[in-house]
């Protein structure tokens, strides 16, 4: 299995920016909207996208959502080896309601960075 490249800067910068919002406090639905779309960047890219499972457990936590904690887990075992497989559903938010294999829409500024990073996405 070939190794993927490390993210483009674009595409760094923007997941960068997605995560330190996800850690900013504020109200909570603007932090998972930014963990979301850190998710959604990172999926390609083992350690990125099985951190924002780390981030989105701390959330769960921080909420006393037991439900999203219990599903974040079993996500946290299947990031890497998923994205390192090329195994994972393209614009899926990482969230407990969403189907861990359910693929979404990809917002199009998140789709136009993937796109220029040479991700292959699903139409």
């Amino acid at each position: 299995m070939p190794r993927r490249a490390p993210m483009p800067p674009a595409l760094l910068k923007a997941f960068t920016a997605e995560m330190t919002a996800a850690r900013t406090p504020g109200p909570t639905s603007q932090r998972w909207r930014a963990i979301e779309r850190a998710h959604i960047l990172s999926q390609p890219w083992p350690w990125p996208h099985t951190h924002t499972h780390g981030v989105m457990l701390r959330l769960a936590v921080r909420d006393r959502d037991v439900w999203e904690f219990l599903g974040q887990l079993v996500r946290l075992v299947v990031a890497a080896p998923g994205s390192a497989a090329g195994n994972y559903p393209d614009g899926n938010t990482g969230r407990t309601r969403v189907g861990i294999n359910t693929p979404m829409p990809i917002p199009a500024d998140l789709a136009a960075l993937l796109s220029q990073a040479g991700v292959a996405m699903q139409p």
